[in-house]
């Protein structure tokens, strides 16, 4: 189900994450998410127009408690971006395609 957008776990996420050097979005998902996988074709999408940009990484919350915690996560699907270790941005639950091109404009312009 993940696709193309590499999976983070709590172990990796401070170094592909937190002290990347370009922002990162963090899709907070889990398996039993409706949402969660309607929203996932549609990150893949921009991923693959805009990944050079802003890298895409997907966090299955039920595996990884450490980082859902820290993140302050309360609903998913939650899109988080990074930039120099902090949350610029968040995202909570599925949005159309548009709108989160909109939200991620100054990330990918």
């Amino acid at each position: 189900m993940v696709g193309n957008i590499e999976a983070v776990t709590d172990e990796h996420f401070e170094a592909e994450v937190l002290k990347s050097d370009k922002p990162v979005l963090v899709d907070f998902w889990a398996e039993w998410c409706g949402p969660c996988r309607q929203v996932s074709p549609v990150l893949e999408e921009i991923n693959a127009q805009h990944g050079d940009k802003l890298s895409f990484r997907k966090m299955n919350v039920d595996e990884n408690p450490v980082t859902l915690s820290n993140a302050q996560v309360t609903g998913i699907p939650t899109l988080n971006v990074y930039q120099n270790g902090e949350v610029v941005k968040s995202i909570v639950g599925a949005k159309p395609k548009a709108f989160l091109l909109n939200e991620l404009a100054e990330f990918i312009a």
